[in-house]
């Protein structure tokens, strides 16, 4: 009898307690969720907007969600994580890094180690890696949603474990929905490419095309827009505007903030301040966004931040034969993404 009353009665009731306090420990707008294959996933929320973190591969943003439409490109290759035949490293969804890409050893503790994670406030997150030998660095990303808009702050700090100084940047890999329209803001006057982007080509004999054309990169105005995939994928600007738009077929703007001070060292070869990678479809479903943050001195002890304003904004994407109203969407950035 008291079997029968502990199991169908007490014990639901203590579990019921045990799952309550735990929730109420978190604080609001944050909840521990299942995404594809990752357990215990933390999740950001307010009335419209959701962002869900992966701590178990990485350290990233697996959903950035407006009115419950994700701008990430999320691999479904990825609910094979840690079974036979799955990847082992995934490269998609709301990635950072840092480089220069062409001088930073390979990182895997970083890229695709496991992360650990805790809530530290309304709506925020910290996610801290593992102690990475090669780099000489360990990362701390945090991430904080605004109580009632898209705006999200993503800030990774670069702290520095070893005994000699390192000089690692911020490296933003944002795996972005395909089919957008990015839209850089030119800035004239700290110009250092001729079209005012550059191109690399990967083929033989890699090079950097200082002057290239492309039927999908075109200046309007104050602004260059890259209309689709390119014939070679990866493009660096030098806008030191500090924002960008890519507009995205669901008729919602994308768009990031962060610094880029015109006198900082930019360390990557091109001395670039940004990058789009935009394959084709076929290729990989994404368009990456990448901001490029200066070349820091951290000395032994010591730490550099980097900060990111995300926000999705209602913006049209234009119809076939259309174009976008780039002043009007500046206009609307400077209101909107504050």
């Amino acid at each position: 009898m008291f079997y029968h009353l502990m199991r169908t009665t007490i014990l639901p009731v203590l579990l019921s307690l045990v799952f309550t306090a735990s929730a109420a420990e978190l604080p609001e707008g944050v909840r521990q969720v299942e995404v594809l294959n990752y357990a215990d996933c933390f999740e950001l929320s307010n009335a419209e907007t959701r962002v869900t973190l992966c701590h178990q591969v990485g350290g990233r943003v697996l959903e950035y969600s407006f009115k419950g439409i994700n701008s990430l490109y999320l691999d479904p290759e990825e609910a094979k994580w840690r079974t036979p035949g799955g990847p082992h490293a995934p490269d998609s969804a709301g990635r950072f890094d840092i480089g220069p890409e062409y001088l930073i050893p390979r990182r895997d503790k970083l890229w695709s180690g496991e992360w650990q994670a805790e809530a530290i406030g309304p709506r925020a997150v910290r996610l801290t890696s593992q102690v990475d030998e090669s780099t000489g660095v360990q990362l701390i990303r945090e991430f904080r949603l605004d109580a009632k808009s898209t705006h999200l702050a993503c800030t990774q700090i670069i702290r520095n474990v070893s005994r000699e100084t390192k000089h690692w940047a911020h490296w933003s890999r944002t795996f972005a929905v395909h089919g957008g329209i990015g839209v850089v803001p030119l800035t004239p006057e700290t110009q250092r490419f001729p079209n005012g982007w550059v191109m690399y080509d990967f083929g033989a004999g890699a090079a950097i095309l200082l002057t290239p054309t492309d039927p999908n990169v075109r200046r309007r105005g104050n602004f260059l827009e890259v209309l689709g995939p390119t014939r070679q994928p990866k493009l660096g600007f030098d806008s030191n505007s500090g924002w960008f738009a890519y507009v995205m077929p669901h008729h919602q703007a994308f768009v990031k903030r962060y610094p880029s001070p015109p006198d900082g060292v930019y360390p990557e070869i091109a001395g670039l301040t940004l990058c789009f990678y935009y394959p084709k479809a076929a290729q990989l479903p994404v368009c990456e966004l990448e901001p490029h943050g200066t070349r820091n001195n951290i000395p032994p002890g010591g730490s550099a931040s980097f900060t990111e304003d995300w926000f999705l904004l209602l913006h049209p994407f234009p119809a076939a034969g259309a174009e976008l109203d780039l002043e009007k969407l500046a206009a609307q950035v400077a209101r909107e993404a504050r």
